[in-house]
């Protein structure tokens, strides 16, 4: 595996989101709500629920910044490896006797970089869609369970 010396591909968006606490933040709102005293209105129940979207929310974040540095760890590599790849596509046409040589080297150079391309888009594409695919699942999950909790109070305010 290389080694990053990029600093701007260096960085940790966990540690910037790491101050970031959604039950200090669930408690601040419960602190904010328990002021005011609204008839059949559940407020626990309710910043629970807000709790839970809130956490949801950070995972699926945590999950899409954790992917995008997956990805630009893979494109830092590819981009090593096409260099390096480069360096040795020269060192081969130096060695090149006659035109029809290099040619054929030129052609072979030219086929393999075309399927490696592919081969690396295709690769990353799926790095963002499995990032994606993750995020997004913490948010639906969240979203039935939500609507699960929603229901359940329209009938406990029926009573």
């Amino acid at each position: 595996m290389a080694t990053n010396k990029n600093p701007f591909l260096n960085f940790d968006m966990t540690q910037m989101l790491a101050d970031f606490d959604p039950k200090k933040m669930a408690a601040e709102f419960s602190k904010v709500m328990g002021q005011y005293n609204l008839p059949s209105v559940d407020v626990e129940s309710m910043l629970k629920s807000q709790q839970k979207n809130v956490e949801a929310l950070t995972v699926a974040n945590r999950t899409a910044m954790e992917g995008f540095q997956a990805v630009a760890n893979r494109q830092a590599e590819i981009l090593k490896e096409t260099l390096d790849e480069a360096q040795a596509a020269v060192e081969r046409f130096a060695t090149s006797t006659t035109p029809q040589d290099a040619a054929a080297k030129q052609a072979e150079l030219v086929k393999d970089a075309f399927e490696k391309a592919l081969s690396n888009m295709r690769e990353l594409a799926e790095l963002v869609a499995k990032s994606n695919n993750e995020a997004a699942s913490a948010i639906n999950s969240r979203i039935s369970e939500s609507l699960e909790e929603i229901k359940s109070l329209a009938l406990d305010m029926k009573k």
